[in-house]
């Protein structure tokens, strides 16, 4: 309605009126801490970004010791690494980082570096290695993993100042629309007032899309911006007709934020009902005042509402602080055990090994037990740092006092090996056998020999033994008759690859080729003492082959190397053989990978600018597609090996 249809102000009935602002009820203020239970405090703007921030710099473990979740939902919640680490590279490169995600892709990483961390170990182990001579070698990705958490704290934080300028501002914007308010409630009279009720809608619009201000003039500033809004309804001459439908709309929007609110003690998760809540006080601010005879009540029914999720939230936080509280007695518990432990009753590699395996317990028991207070979190580890060093330190100098005796142990197996090659030749098969099970049991009895030493002085003594009982095998059974007949059908295949149509182009030959290096493949062993001289007969042949259809030199190496595994896949000890041959082709790939990566990072910096730099930087990469070609070729040769297994 036009300005000149209101009413005059002495004719608004009392009970209709609009309350002056210093009448104002405290039912329509935001509650002061006594209001309502809010210890934990409502923010209004924020996702909890300062509190990341502190979050994230007490992170002193790296987030790998306290992981709450245990190995059980480790193992059923397994991501790649490459996946994991591109949920990085994707978090980097955003503008929106919530703790939430950052927090839940750091945690699956630090599973995944524990877990890779496991698998070495136990490839260690597997290969003969001592727990407690492992070392991780820590693979590229997981540095890059490392450097994309860093960053993205930075990035983060950089944000977080950003929000806090952007909030200054706000405030500035939000002191200019209260005085542009006050200016309009003093002017009444002056000028059309539908005019001045645009310009004041328009300013409470403006008011609503200002979200970011400081949380400490958050009550101040909706405090002097509610005065002068209900000082305009009071002051200027609107019709009853207007400000009671006005009323009506606000109360209608308040009540749905009163039932959204009820609607809240349901949720069964308690922090995103407190999230919830925020949003829903967010909007109640946004929304007009209502009639003065409903402000109360639909104040208190929102209020009550907000007061149950809030408690509800103190409570599930209590919780946690009281679990935390028990953890640090659990934590605490564990570096008293690390402490006491008596190292003057440890003195033999027996007593170690025992010892060692109760440490690492201790610290499986640490990784299983969930965070402590904030303020303990840094002295509580270091101390069970500490504890853990100076034991791993103490086991590290007993092993080097050690180094007599392991090369007393190695002249005991050497001596061994020679009397096993001596034997490995003997047709005395049952007093030779007997004599070689005597070696193999005296062989345990012998302890540790130098690290460097491990591999060969085993090779070498496993090599004579499976000799000798795989001439046992052949001797005592109709084998060597059937040896015979392969290597009969092996030479037939052979001068069928020899004799190969020379008319054929490589497109046509190369089926036929592969067809007899399978069915050479799929024959049996042939004598021992013949192998070697088949095996070279057979690549001869397939050799002049592959140099007359000119057949690419990796997929030489490929065939080659199918022919190594098929043989290796007839000896006695197969599968052994074969899972060493993998955990060598997988060692040797993880260190290409790694000098590709070197290779990669320094063509980055190479400078092309000089004629050196240009030489420099092409023979780079020429060695980068070499590199790359290697590791396909690598690739192929594992799948062959699983085929096998």
């Amino acid at each position: 309605p036009a300005a000149d249809d209101a009413p005059a102000a002495e004719e608004t009935p009392a009970a209709e009126e609009v309350p002056a602002a210093e009448e104002t009820s405290a039912a329509e203020e935001v509650p002061t801490t006594e209001e309502v239970d809010d210890s934990d405090g409502i923010d209004y703007h924020l996702e909890d970004a300062q509190d990341d921030d502190a979050d994230e710099d007490d992170d002193d473990e790296d987030g790998a010791d306290d992981d709450p979740k245990s190995d059980e939902e480790t193992d059923s919640m397994a991501v790649p690494i490459e996946e994991t680490v591109q949920h990085l590279r994707d978090l980097l490169a955003s503008d929106k980082l919530k703790r939430k995600d950052i927090e839940e892709h750091k945690n699956v990483f630090y599973r995944s570096l524990r877990g890779e961390i496991e698998r070495q170990k136990q490839a260690f182990m597997a290969d003969g290695g001592q727990e407690v001579d492992f070392v991780a070698d820590e693979p590229a990705i997981y540095v890059e993993g490392k450097e994309l958490l860093q960053k993205i704290k930075e990035k983060r934080a950089e944000l977080v100042a950003k929000e806090e300028v952007e909030k200054e501002k706000n405030v500035a914007r939000k002191l200019a629309i209260i005085d542009q308010i006050k200016a309009l409630t003093e002017r009444q009279g002056q000028e059309d007032f539908n005019k001045t009720y645009q310009e004041f809608k328009s300013l409470q619009q403006e008011w609503s899309e200002i979200k970011l201000v400081p949380q400490a003039k958050v009550n101040e500033l909706w405090k002097s911006y509610q005065r002068y809004v209900e000082k305009f309804y009071d002051l200027v001459r609107i019709n009853n007709e207007f400000r009671e439908y006005d009323f009506k709309k606000n109360l209608e929007m308040k009540t749905e934020l009163c039932e959204a609110a009820e609607r809240l003690d349901s949720e069964p998760d308690v922090v995103s009902a407190f999230h919830q809540l925020q949003n829903l006080h967010q909007e109640w601010r946004e929304i007009g005042p209502v009639n003065r005879k409903e402000r109360e009540a639909i104040w208190n029914r929102f209020k009550e509402a907000s007061t149950r999720i809030n408690k509800k939230y103190q409570g599930h936080f209590e919780t946690l602080k009281e679990q935390e509280d028990k953890n640090l007695e659990l934590k605490t518990a564990l570096c008293e055990k690390l402490e006491a432990i008596d190292y003057s009753q440890i003195k033999t590699i027996k007593d170690w090994n025992a010892k060692v395996k109760e440490v690492l317990e201790l610290q499986t028991q640490w990784r299983q037990i969930g965070y402590v207070p904030r303020k303990w979190n840094t002295k509580i580890y270091k101390r069970y740092r500490a504890a853990c060093d100076f034991f791993f330190r103490s086991k590290n100098e007993f092993y080097k006092s050690l180094r007599g005796e392991m090369e007393e142990n190695l002249n005991k197996k050497i001596a061994l090996c020679e009397r096993a090659e001596e034997l490995k030749d003997s047709k005395d098969w049952k007093n030779t056998t007997r004599e070689m099970i005597d070696i193999q049991k005296e062989w345990k009895t012998i302890g540790i020999v130098p690290r460097k030493h491990v591999d060969s002085i085993w090779k070498r003594f496993i090599t004579a033994c499976d000799y000798f009982f795989e001439q046992k095998k052949i001797h005592t059974s109709s084998q060597y008759e059937e040896e015979a007949r392969n290597l009969e059908a092996k030479k037939a295949v052979v001068e069928s690859i020899k004799q190969l149509d020379t008319s054929l182009d490589a497109e046509d030959a190369l089926p036929v080729l592969r067809e007899l290096m399978d069915q050479w493949h799929t024959i049996g062993h042939v004598p021992y003492r013949l192998k070697d001289r088949a095996y070279r007969e057979f690549h001869e042949a397939v050799d002049a082959q592959f140099d007359r259809l000119n057949i690419d030199k990796d997929d030489r190496k490929l065939e080659s190397f199918k022919t190594n595994i098929s043989d290796m896949a007839k000896t006695g000890n197969a599968q052994n053989h074969l899972l060493r041959e993998r955990e060598k082709l997988m060692r040797q790939y993880d260190r290409m990978k790694n000098e590709l990566q070197t290779y990669e990072n320094n063509i980055g910096f190479l400078s092309v600018s000089s004629k050196k730099g240009n030489h420099l930087l092409d023979d780079m990469n020429q060695k980068v597609e070499k590199i790359k070609s290697e590791l396909q070729l690598i690739v192929k040769k594992v799948e062959a090996l699983d085929r096998e297994l």
